[in-house]
């Protein structure tokens, strides 16, 4: 009995030793790189990170190189950045980057800067060497600014913001799409207020400081070093079907449109007249009428008047004579008319 409990106490010795032998060579390798690099970290501490599931090889190469560029960090903030989801590997080349640049950047600012979605290293490097980006953006399909000066005339710009990260305004700042927004805005402004094209064409300059003394990196991420006038040119003047003078142009529309209203009124007029000219002739028809009804009532009253005693013969006679001499009188009249000429 005692020799069978003394059999099963040796497997287990064996087994518990094969297994810290399989996890001190496991660890081997990392722990003698970090030895050997002046990154001391115990065994213990490689085991510790394995069983919280932190990557010991990660966590170690993060240090030498933290140690190698004469920077200390523990490897427990390291961790603690791992296991937060940040880049830890990202956020110490940003620390070793600031630091040979003289820039103020602590673990704790990185850390948050990685951890807001931003590209800590990338942001250190903008700081140490300033970007260029265009204005407008190619990319979003626009490759000029289109801007109107006070005489009308439509000039097409296009320019380059030169940019440097601010890492205090990192989080939370605003992204490059609002400085493009905002430079954009203000060259578009400043161009209107200028009185004529000549004095954009003739001094560019004047439009890029007119705009960078506006603050227009308040609350971005980046600090604007200087705002470049690329190019500029008058729209229409290559050949295209574009529109240069577009003050002229909406004189001429509005003029147009003048011109419409103007027939649009005339034209009601003479509808008003022609109708109106009908119900004359409507009511001349009318009265027409009267008449006729009225001289097909003559023979009526004249025989009523014979038959009344009223009218003799001789009169009736004698008024168709005076009617029939005005007949011919009337029609002396038209004959002379005709041979005048009139």
């Amino acid at each position: 009995m005692i020799d069978q409990m003394l059999t099963i106490i040796v497997v287990i010795l064996a087994i518990a030793a094969l297994i810290l032998v399989g996890i001190f060579f496991s660890f081997l390798g990392t722990w003698v790189r970090a030895l050997t690099s002046g990154a001391r970290v115990t065994l213990f501490t490689l085991v510790a990170m394995k069983l919280r599931r932190v990557p010991p090889k990660i966590i170690v190469d993060a240090r030498i190189r933290m140690v190698k560029a004469g920077l200390q960090l523990s490897t427990n903030e390291l961790e603690a950045h791992y296991l937060a989801g940040g880049n830890v590997i990202n956020v110490v080349q940003a620390l070793i980057a600031a630091d040979k640049a003289n820039i103020d950047l602590s673990f704790q600012q990185a850390a948050a800067i990685d951890l807001a979605g931003r590209d800590v290293y990338d942001a250190v490097r903008t700081s140490v060497n300033p970007k260029v980006i265009d204005c407008p953006d190619p990319s979003k399909g626009t490759n000029m600014l289109d801007a109107v000066a006070k005489d009308g005339i439509r000039l097409l710009v296009k320019a380059r913001v030169t940019v440097r990260a601010n890492l205090e305004r990192l989080v939370g700042g605003a992204t490059e799409d609002t400085i493009i927004a905002r430079v954009g805005q203000g060259i578009v402004s400043a161009i209107g207020s200028s009185p004529t094209y000549k004095d954009v064409l003739e001094n560019p300059d004047h439009i890029s400081q007119r705009v960078l003394g506006r603050g227009l990196d308040a609350q971005t991420a980046f600090e604007i070093v200087s705002i470049d006038i690329a190019d500029v040119s008058v729209a229409g003047v290559s050949g295209t079907r574009e529109v240069a003078n577009v003050g002229a142009l909406l004189e001429t529309e509005r003029a147009e449109a003048d011109k419409k209203l103007r027939q649009a009124e005339a034209e009601g007029r003479r509808a008003m007249a022609i109708a109106y000219e009908q119900e004359m002739r409507a009511r001349v028809q009318e009265m027409q009428a009267k008449v006729i009804e009225a001289q097909a009532e003559v023979p009526l009253a004249i025989a009523q008047a014979f038959k009344a005693g009223q009218l003799g013969v001789m009169d009736f006679y004698r008024m168709q004579n005076i009617l029939a001499d005005t007949s011919m009188r009337e029609s002396l009249s038209r004959d002379e008319e005709k041979g005048s000429g009139k």
